[in-house]
């Protein structure tokens, strides 16, 4: 008896769930359809003030309304990470490199190598549940 109404709480907790992440599912639909048109708008704008700027010399421009400025944006990247490693060990510049590990090779790591463990290492590990629609 215990066992049946057990198994009738989690049939409803799980239909609960799925009916919640498909409305969850739905908002953010629609709310990314709405973003990508509004990101569409304000790009057509960005291009024109980029223009106006470009033409006019300046680099930035004051309007009762705000405040607009024109300013570089650089990203940096590698095609050869070796020669990259090369060059930041030659300099000592590991500063150039981001401080965070990448967790499935972390994970696979010490799957396959349980007794070494980088010292300083940290690892949270906790349960979570995962519902899949039948």
């Amino acid at each position: 008896m215990e066992q049946e109404k057990t198994a009738v709480a989690v049939d409803k907790l799980v239909e609960a769930y799925i009916k919640i992440r498909d409305s969850r599912d739905e908002i953010k639909r629609e709310a990314d359809n709405k973003t990508k048109d509004l990101e569409a708008e304000m790009a057509v704008i960005s291009q024109t003030l980029l223009d106006h700027f470009k033409e006019s010399g300046i680099d930035k421009a004051g309007t009762p309304f705000g405040t607009a400025y024109r300013t570089i944006k650089s990203r940096y990247w590698t095609n050869d990470w070796e020669e990259m490693y090369n060059f930041i060990a030659e300099n000592h510049s590991f500063d150039l490199l981001e401080k965070r590990l990448h967790q499935s090779n972390m994970k696979q790591f010490l799957e396959e190598n349980p007794n070494l463990l980088p010292r300083g290492l940290n690892v949270d590990s906790e349960y979570s549940i995962v519902v899949r629609r039948k």
